[in-house]
């Protein structure tokens, strides 16, 4: 991977924030679609719900606990948070906060 890119950077890099959720103004489905790799604190999540690299952190479900709405619970965790699309393999650019 790529260590020399900024989160603000063209086409090539990740949203601030991102979330799965269809109901969220953070959703992009075009985006989601390419595939985004997420890294928190040096290790390689694939349970990530939500993130924002800006204010370093993720959201993941809380076990299988659900809200009265039916909606997965989500845990907030703060941490260093990077992003990078899938579909550029080893090489692609990372979005990180400086």
């Amino acid at each position: 991977m790529s260590e020399e890119t900024t989160p603000t950077a063209g086409p090539d890099v990740p949203p601030d924030h991102l979330s799965i959720n269809p109901t969220s103004p953070f959703f992009d489905a075009e985006k989601l679609q390419r595939g985004i790799g997420i890294r928190f604190k040096g290790t390689v999540r694939t349970n990530v719900d939500e993130y924002c690299i800006s204010e370093g952190w993720v959201k993941v479900q809380a076990g299988r606990t659900v809200d009265r709405k039916g909606n997965p619970l989500l845990v907030k965790l703060n941490g260093p948070v990077e992003a990078w699309y899938e579909d550029l393999g080893e090489e692609a650019p990372v979005a990180k906060k400086d």
